[in-house]
């Protein structure tokens, strides 16, 4: 069963799933960005050229070339994922298909909107039985 982890109350979502995107990078582990609003995808994609400022964590958009050689895919759709292990949701919606996903990592922002969707998002997973591992970003500021 998929694994789901709910990042809450990110000052920044974008910068909070960036600095999750470097430690799963820094491991070693592949990562599929679930980004369907275009603007989204657009500004992750810009985070992650600054970051680290030191660095650079290697990214492509799903229809890139160098998708299948790449371990941190950004993705408008889920229709063939070039990986199945661990799926960040920048999406107001459930992902479709998230269920053949190991793990599935949720990213949920302070305002207002975003956490109704995120606890839209949290009753649906726990009506279908998935247990859920929360982690507060606001106390980690």
């Amino acid at each position: 069963m998929t694994q789901i982890f709910f990042y809450h109350n990110a000052a920044d979502r974008i910068a909070a799933c960036a600095a999750l995107i470097g430690k799963a990078f820094a491991q070693k582990k592949p990562l599929l960005v679930y980004a369907p609003d275009a603007e989204v995808a657009s500004a992750l994609d810009r985070q992650l050229w600054m970051l680290p400022p030191t660095g650079f964590i290697p990214h492509v958009r799903t229809g890139s070339p160098l998708a299948a050689e790449t371990p941190v895919i950004i993705a408008g759709d889920l229709e063939n994922p070039p990986q199945d292990e661990r799926l960040i949701n920048l999406a107001a919606d459930v992902p479709p298909g998230f269920a053949r996903f190991a793990s599935l990592i949720e990213v949920v922002g302070q305002e207002d909107g975003e956490r109704q969707a995120g606890r839209e998002r949290v009753r649906f997973y726990k009506d279908r039985g998935y247990e859920i591992r929360y982690f507060d970003l606001a106390a980690k500021s």
